[in-house]
């Protein structure tokens, strides 16, 4: 399996979402983090978004506000306003998660939204 940086949505207003690391390779049952940080004026909402072959984007985990953790299918990220991170992480991951992964964010005053994505 591998874990890969596509592409990012663009910046609008100094609201973004990134992620850092390149491409990375795992075995089953290893560790899996995916780094997400954000820019963004007060709390925006923070989602991952799961897209399985062949199918659409599902939501996979959302948060509202700082500390705020989400958990889905063995995955979890955890809202953290100090470090603006909204990291997705799973114990174990299997072939049947491989996927493409997206971090994204909306404004709660304009409803606008802004993502990354990843493919594992």
């Amino acid at each position: 399996m591998s874990l890969s940086l596509f592409f990012s949505l663009g910046r609008t207003r100094g609201d973004s979402v990134t992620q850092m690391q390149g491409p990375v390779t795992l075995s089953e049952r290893a560790f899996l983090t995916i780094n997400c940080t954000y820019t963004a004026t007060g709390y925006p909402s923070l989602f991952w978004y799961v897209q399985y072959p062949g199918e659409g984007p599902q939501l996979l985990l959302k948060a509202a506000k700082d500390d705020d953790k989400g958990s889905n299918k063995g995955f979890e990220a955890t809202y953290r306003k100090e470090t603006t991170s909204f990291h997705l992480e799973k114990d174990s991951v299997q072939e049947s998660d491989s996927a493409v992964y997206f971090c994204a964010l909306s404004d709660t005053v304009t409803g606008t939204a802004r993502g990354v994505e990843h493919k594992l």
